[in-house]
């Protein structure tokens, strides 16, 4: 376990980051002078839980020592990040009021997950036909 959370490192770290960032009051970021298109919320949710399942893939390699994957480690990951996405939306929902919890941000989170597994399983499977050549 100990093991495990030295290689997660930099994806716990990104999680932390995303949950701040995710119940901060929209008004601090609208101070700051920047304007944003509608749909930047889904946007930015779909691209932070792309990298966090970009570094959580990275983790297990170095873990690994090694690109090859299970499917169980695919399922691992799906159910952190959909658990730290639906609990940031519980949160928006309970506590942090200011902010609006939806399903459609969820959907964002979930997105950028798959985004993230479609590509290491693509890159993947790059590397494995190399070695058949």
């Amino acid at each position: 376990m100990l093991k495990t959370l030295r290689y997660q490192y930099l994806s716990i770290l990104w999680a932390i980051f995303v949950v701040i960032v995710c119940e901060m009051p929209a008004t601090d970021i609208s101070k700051s002078g920047l304007t944003f298109f509608e749909g930047f919320d889904k946007l930015a949710h779909t691209g932070f839980f792309f990298v966090l399942t970009v570094l959580l893939f990275h983790g297990k390699i170095k873990e690994q020592g090694s690109y090859s994957y299970r499917t169980l480690t695919i399922l691992k990951i799906l159910l952190i990040t959909f658990a730290l996405g639906a609990s940031i939306e519980v949160l928006q929902l309970e506590i942090f009021t200011y902010r609006s919890a939806e399903w459609w941000d969820l959907f964002a989170d979930m997105t950028g997950v798959g985004m993230g597994i479609f590509g290491y399983i693509f890159l993947h499977r790059g590397r494995v036909d190399e070695k058949r050549i």
